[in-house]
This record gives structure tokens, sequence and C-alpha cells, in this order.
């Protein structure tokens, strides 16, 4: 089968944004078949002037594989003239700077567009709106979507994660439109949305403790098995029906997967398999899961 063609060739995206959303939203569009060039200031005494570059190296060679990277002080006359050589050859610009720091280098919306008819926009922001000069990060926003249940540290960087897809569709955005109107335009993306988007399933109570997929359900849960443990996702009922049928549970209406009783009867089917068995038993029964190590 023949590849169909990447939705942003022939494009150029131009990015300012540093750490992990903007970067992230970059590689999503480099995959995409955009060319992509990164605009960051010079290194300081040999390390990366991208905080990402200096922690973790590793993901910071990933997310700009195949990226053109350039260093600039934008500070400076000779920095400008760097970047707005750059912009004049750019479909969207995407930024992760305050609304207070884009104005004091000359790149507010009104003026970037003044100068650059065909350019658009993608603001990366912590919080939409007036708040966008807030401080802030990605536990923060977690927190505030309801997010962070307990005292735990979330698994990923959920907002900057989601942020970085909201930008890159927001990128695809800008295009269909200029392609629609003619028009260049500037889009906002706010990585607290971003969180409150993610957190839509929680307030809607399905990932809550008493929701089907926030472990009332006995066969949505994460259980012990005999050598680590095993996440089961036996939700829909021919998944449950075929959990029951190896673990010798008769359902006997809507709520029995509900029941305390089917709770412990899994648990303790579950708690005397190994990894090895269930894995095979899932193979055989069209069960979903997945065996984990401690």
């Amino acid at each position: 089968m023949t590849q169909p063609p990447a939705p942003l060739q022939g494009t150029r995206v131009l990015s300012l944004a540093l750490n992990l959303p903007g970067p992230a939203a970059l590689m999503r569009c480099q995959q995409m078949g955009a060319r992509c060039t990164k605009l960051e200031p010079p290194p300081r005494h040999g390390v990366s002037a991208d905080p990402m570059g200096a922690y973790n190296p590793q993901a910071y060679a990933v997310m700009h594989e195949g990226v053109r990277v350039i260093h600039a002080d934008l500070k400076t006359a000779e920095g400008q003239a760097v970047l707005h050589t750059e912009l004049a050859q750019t479909d969207v610009l995407i930024t992760s700077f305050r609304p207070s720091a884009l104005h004091k280098l000359g790149l507010a919306w009104d003026s970037l567009s003044a100068r650059h008819p065909r350019l658009s926009l993608v603001e990366i922001v912590g919080a939409p709106g007036e708040r966008a000069e807030e401080p802030g990060h990605d536990l923060t926003y977690l927190a505030e979507a309801g997010l962070v249940p307990g005292l735990a540290l979330p698994a990923t960087l959920f907002a900057d994660m989601a942020g970085a897809l909201q930008a890159s569709e927001a990128v695809l955005q800008c295009l269909l439109e200029r392609a629609r109107s003619g028009a260049s335009t500037r889009r906002e993306v706010a990585l607290s949305e971003a969180a409150r988007w993610l957190a839509l399933p929680r307030h809607w109570g399905l990932t809550r403790p008493e929701g089907a997929v926030g472990g009332a359900h006995a066969g949505y849960r994460v259980y012990r098995c005999a050598d680590g443990r095993v996440a089961l996702a036996a939700l829909e009922p021919h998944f449950a029906a075929a959990l029951c049928q190896q673990a010798g549970i008769a359902i006997t209406g809507a709520d029995t997967l509900f029941s305390a009783a089917t709770h412990s009867a899994v648990a303790q089917f579950l708690a005397g398999q190994t990894r090895a068995a269930l894995e095979q038993m899932a193979q055989q029964h069209d069960v979903p899961l997945f065996t984990l190590a401690d």
C-alpha cells in the first residue's frame, strides 16, 4: 500500500518554545511532514539554553530529530534579524512566552501580522486569557483540573503532552483557515485547559471510585497476581463474561461485576495465576489484560 501524503508537507513551522510542550508540538508537526525549525538562545557555557536539553538530553534529542535548530539572542538586533529572516518564509510560528515577554520582543500578534501577513501564530500559555501571565507548571494545572487526588505525582506530564497535541492541532487549524479564507490567524493553547480536557471523564464520574472505570467494576482494575500485577480491562459484557467463565463466577444480573463478592472472587482467582498463565488465558479466551512486573 502506498503511504498517503503527509498533511503538513510543504509547510514551514518555526518554534521559539522551550522545555516540553512546544518542542513536543514541533515534533508532531515534523512527523506530519512540516519543515520544522527551532530557534533557541545560544548555549551558555556549553550547556543548552533549552532546559530540556540541560536536564534530559535524551528527551531533547528525540523531540528535535529531523528539526533544524538555530541559535540567536532575540534581545539583540542581530538576533531579531535572524528571527525575521526566518519568519519571512514561515507559515506558522509557535511560542510559549508570556504575553508580556512577546510584547517586549516585538512579537505581539498585531506587530507580527503587520510585518508578516501570511504568518499564523500559535501561542502556548499556562492559563487562558487574562491568566496567561500567571506562573504555573504541569502539576499545578493537573491539580486545578482535579487530576491529583492524592500525594503521589502523576505518572507523566499530562498537561504538557496534551497541550502539545492541541498546539499541533492548532497549527492545522491555522493552515486550514488560511486555505479557506486567505487570512492568517492567532490561536491560544492553554495548558490548564488541556488538563481540563483530560479531566472530563473524571468530572463525568467515569474514573471516580464509584465509576465503572474508576474501580467499581470488578473487570476494570489492577490486581495482584502470583508473580506481579495485572491490568485487567474486561469492561464490556462479552469480555466480562469471558473473565467470569475462566474464574468460575456466575453472572446473575447486571450488578454482578459491581458486587463486593465478585471483586473478591476476581482478586482471589488472579492472585493464584502467574503472568504467563494470564497472558495465555487472555490470548485463548479474548480477555483484555496486560501483566506487569512488581
